[in-house]
């Protein structure tokens, strides 16, 4: 069992490397996204409202960027698949399920001028910084809804064990981008936008 969630797990990363990271560009923004989310996860047992704000302003928001404006949407020669046929396998969130979540996350703080209490849940806020750390919080719970929601819902569409590889996938990211990017900002300081690697290493998958 403990070898088939292995597996699954590197089956996972791998799809996710050669279909969504050609781009240098979005390459360097997972690694700038790895750095932010493992200093985020540290701050998570200190200060949680600082973790929620550097994991939505600084790790999702230069992580998302590089998907949404610099990896290229045309046919995959070399994955041989279309933008349309990849968006229709992705195991997480594909573009347009991440519109929806990052539109989430940014019209969550006007819950707060509608209900400053949310439902009773905080006491009115005063200063911005009351509503700052409010907010905060608020991020807090639609970044772990998201991934118990897709983690859920992929148990009922695939398997318990696809869910429970991708949260695992989620949560071990930044670990991975890491060890992967770290040398993607060099690559594009020499002026290389997309990775020629990848070609070589998909056919050798294959």
């Amino acid at each position: 069992m403990i070898k088939n969630f292995l597996q699954e797990l590197r089956t996972q990363r791998w799809d996710d490397h050669r279909y969504y990271h050609h781009s240098r560009i979005n390459q360097s923004l997972h690694f700038v996204s790895a750095l932010s989310f493992l200093f985020a996860y540290v701050m998570l047992f200190f200060d949680p409202v600082v973790s929620a704000l550097v994991g939505w302003l600084v790790s999702m928001t230069s992580r998302q960027a590089g998907h949404f404006f610099f990896e290229p949407k045309g046919y995959d020669h070399v994955n041989h698949a279309t933008h349309e046929h990849k968006e229709d396998i992705k195991v997480g969130y594909n573009l347009q399920r991440k519109v929806v979540l990052m539109s989430i996350w940014a019209l969550s703080p006007m819950v707060l001028y509608f209900d400053p209490t949310l439902f009773g849940l905080f006491k009115p806020w005063v200063t911005m910084g009351d509503f700052t750390r409010q907010v905060a919080k608020i991020w807090l719970a639609v970044g772990i809804g998201g991934l118990l929601f897709r983690t859920v819902h992929l148990f009922f569409i695939r398997d318990i064990e696809t869910g429970l590889v991708w949260a695992t996938k989620i949560i071990t990211d930044p670990f991975n981008d890491l060890k992967l990017y770290h040398k993607a900002p060099l690559f594009l300081m020499k002026g290389e936008l997309i990775d020629p690697g990848l070609e070589k290493h998909v056919k050798h998958a294959a």
